[in-house]
């Protein structure tokens, strides 16, 4: 079991005290976006032992498990992080498997540079991701009905709104859906900042389910993405709920502290709310246009005080542990790699003391006890 050093990512949207508050240490004064777990080339976790990606590649079966490296290859398929918004993110979609595939092998026939600010797929994997809130957590997530979508629009005032308004009353859904996107994204850029600009008056003087926007749109003046934010269903998590983000679904985190767990991919497309480069007619390609509720997760009972985070991929799998004051000894051992994070109280695992905030990482089959009284999450796979 190694105790992890973990890197924090200082992204123009992270809270500056978020983390810091989790960690019991002193804010920085600069941003905090996101602390990363796990064994990613950007910025690996640390160990005794060099870096976790080192210590895998120097023996995969021994740290991941034969199972494990059989179904995903010599290498861990998840990132772990702390995920601390302070703003909200680009609003964005990730590409499902043969997308990614597909994309990245285009690109490289091309030859674009992988770090060039146009690429889009800078690995060809997949990035399902699922978030659980540990503070309230605001964040969009999948299309509104555009009925609703037409109300909300309606609802500002804004004249040049009204063309979208009527878009999204035509038939079918899906194909209003793309049309009034692929308007929104393709419109005269200075006309959308004049609209975006109405539309942000508009929504600070109405409040209420106005509000949110209002706040996007303080962050990115102008941004046709604050127009699109609004074809989405606005979600707020309760600590313990969380999102399951699959291939296709647009989304965007706004504000709040949580667990985040991906597939270990960076393959990003942006619908806006970002300085970034937005390939329009990709981004088309891969959208999912179907409304629908956006699907908030509970964890459900498993054996032995296990909650699960349900989710149905298998490159990772997020449960929590709840450890009552006065736990002894709770056996975590499992046939696959796991990392155990602490999130509140105090929690020993193995010979390791663990505050909010620290983790291990724990080799496939290793013996993994932990006592204390404390909550606990637990990343593994599915193998």
């Amino acid at each position: 079991m190694d105790r992890l050093d973990n890197t924090i990512r200082p992204y123009a949207w992270g809270s500056t005290t978020a983390i810091p508050q989790l960690l019991g240490v002193e804010p920085t004064g600069e941003p905090q976006a996101e602390m990363w777990m796990g064994a990613h080339p950007g910025a690996p976790s640390r160990t005794g032992r060099g870096t976790l990606v080192e210590v895998i590649e120097a023996d995969p079966e021994r740290e991941l498990g034969a199972a494990a490296v059989s179904k995903f290859g010599p290498r861990l398929p998840f990132l772990l992080k702390i995920l601390a918004a302070g703003g909200p993110l680009s609003l964005q979609v990730h590409p499902n498997l043969e997308q990614a595939k597909e994309g990245y092998e285009d690109e490289e026939r091309r030859n674009i540079p992988v770090d060039a600010g146009h690429r889009n797929y800078k690995d060809a994997n997949h990035k399902p991701e699922l978030i659980c809130a540990l503070t309230e957590f605001d964040g969009l997530c999948g299309f509104r009905a555009p009925v609703e979508a037409a109300d909300l629009l309606a609802g500002l005032g804004v004249d040049s709104l009204k063309p979208y308004v009527d878009l999204l009353h035509a038939h079918p859904e899906d194909a209003a859906l793309r049309e009034v996107l692929t308007a929104i994204l393709t419109a005269d850029p200075d006309e959308m900042a004049h609209t975006v600009a109405e539309a942000a008056a508009a929504c600070s003087r109405l409040g209420g389910a106005y509000a949110p926007y209002a706040d996007i749109a303080h962050h990115y003046p102008g941004d046709p993405g604050v127009i699109a934010a609004m074809l989405l269903n606005y979600v707020r998590l309760q600590p313990g709920e969380a999102l399951f983000l699959g291939a296709g679904i647009p989304h965007a985190y706004l504000n709040g502290l949580g667990v985040e767990i991906m597939a270990n991919s960076d393959n990003v497309l942006r619908c806006g709310l970002t300085p970034k480069h937005v390939d329009v007619p990709e981004l088309l390609r891969i959208v999912h246009f179907e409304a629908g509720d956006p699907g908030v997760l509970r964890p459900e009972a498993a054996p032995d005080g296990e909650e699960v985070y349900e989710t149905p991929i298998d490159e990772f799998r997020l449960s929590r542990y709840v450890l009552p004051e006065g736990t002894v000894a709770h056996d975590l051992t499992r046939a696959t790699p796991q990392i155990l994070l602490c999130t509140a109280g105090s929690v020993r695992a193995g010979e390791h003391e663990l505050t909010p905030g620290r983790s291990v990482f724990v080799p496939a089959g290793e013996k993994a006890e932990v006592s204390g009284a404390g909550t606990v999450f637990r990343a593994t796979v599915v193998a």
